[in-house]
């Protein structure tokens, strides 16, 4: 299954935001990540470094291999919509706890934030040609991973 240049000028683009995201996670942005750790885990500070660090790990991961592993981008792409859906509580917490963080410092800028995560989502999976598959394993009965 191919996807047009389009979809793979966001894709590669994509995977910089998430190459660059991952990277902030484990250096000048820390602290501002540590502000997403959702208030309902545990209250301890290597616990909560833990979770910023390896999500940044992971988030390189991803990014890399949405811009390098061109062969398995529909599970990169799913992967990567399945992250998204994973961190959103982070972004929920911000909001409900009205934290600050990325400049993030009214409810209204919180809250119109959280209207991204579906935009990302979706960017994922379309970019990658993953939401192609999904609709032809679902809706025609002819997947073609």
């Amino acid at each position: 299954m191919e996807t047009s240049l389009t979809q793979k000028i966001f894709r590669i683009l994509l995977g910089a935001f998430m190459t660059f995201a991952g990277i902030s996670h484990l250096t000048f942005q820390r602290q501002e990540f540590v502000a997403q750790v959702p208030k309902w885990l545990p209250d301890n500070p290597a616990f909560i470094d833990f979770v910023v660090l390896a999500s940044g790990v992971v988030e390189i991961a991803l990014g890399l291999s949405l811009i390098f592993i061109v062969k398995h981008r529909i599970k990169v792409g799913l992967a990567l919509a399945v992250f998204y859906i994973l961190i959103f509580p982070g972004n929920i917490s911000q909001y409900t706890n009205g934290i600050d963080a990325f400049g993030l410092d009214t409810d209204k800028k919180r809250f119109i934030r959280l209207l991204f995560q579906p935009v990302l989502i979706l960017w994922a999976l379309w970019s990658t040609g993953a939401w192609t598959y999904l609709k032809q394993k679902y809706f025609s009965n002819k997947p073609t991973l």
